[in-house]
């Protein structure tokens, strides 16, 4: 009966932070949710069905016992053996199960982004131009391709706005930070920009910054550093799907 009740215990555990609520994003990126939905139907329905073979045997046992002449010895049962051994390496299932169950891990962070490896962005074929006025909101993706890659400087003194978690840097400085994944939290990559000018909020919050280009290195050339003079800081909520690079909203 054990098995069983693993299996429905690790079915709810991924239902839980899947089906009924979008804690899985912390852990897997968008496109991946409904497979992990899909698993947990899967771990749920084995599980039942498990249980409810053990509990007809369970049944089918206390009859012959009860229809058996008095002193007369229930005849073996093929199937009856000890399913009660489980490997012991299963309960670690369990124990991961229960942690999904009772409290969810958090998504990775400023932790993470100092030991990981640094995201190389991809050669833009093209840069779309940018409105005439006004801040403009980019991701972190897209402030790392127009300072290194465009040669037309369109960043040269235009404000931008950029979002993501603090990071601590080097001598003073501190970072804000993004980490982009490919299917899951383990094959994760950083992408940083260095701030300017204003202290650093505490490690991990999320932030949204506005400032200029850190004049550093020739702009639209891969000497450029990718760093912010910050006019303002606002501090915001960590987003739905932290593992994705979007401009910040309004």
């Amino acid at each position: 009966m054990l098995q069983p009740m693993l299996l429905l215990l690790t079915g709810a555990a991924i239902l839980r932070v899947s089906l009924f609520s979008d804690i899985c994003l912390r852990y897997v990126k968008e496109g991946l949710q409904p497979f992990l939905i899909a698993s947990g139907f899967v771990l749920v329905c084995f599980g039942l069905a498990g249980a409810l073979r053990h509990g007809l045997r369970f049944i089918r046992r206390r009859e012959s016992t009860s229809s058996a002449p008095a002193g007369t010895a229930p005849a073996p049962d093929e199937h009856d053996h000890d399913h009660a051994d489980v490997p012991g390496i299963a309960w670690l299932l369990a124990a991961s199960a229960l942690v999904l169950l009772m409290f969810a891990p958090p998504a990775l962070g400023s932790y993470t982004a100092a030991r990981d490896s640094p995201k190389v962005v991809e050669d833009y074929d093209h840069f779309k131009r940018l409105p005439a006025q006004g801040p403009v909101p980019l991701s972190l993706t897209e402030f790392t391709a127009r300072v290194q890659q465009d040669r037309a400087k369109s960043l040269r003194g235009r404000t931008v706005v950029l979002s993501g978690f603090v990071t601590p840097g080097k001598n003073g400085t501190w970072d804000v930070t993004r980490l982009l994944v490919a299917c899951c939290a383990a094959d994760s990559q950083s992408l940083t920009v260095t701030m300017h000018g204003v202290p650093a909020p505490p490690p991990d919050t999320w932030v949204k910054v506005t400032g200029t280009w850190h004049p550093s290195g020739a702009l639209g050339t891969a000497s450029a550093a990718l760093a912010l003079d910050v006019r303002s800081l606002e501090r915001i909520p960590q987003p739905l799907s932290p593992y994705q690079d979007r401009p910040p909203t309004a």
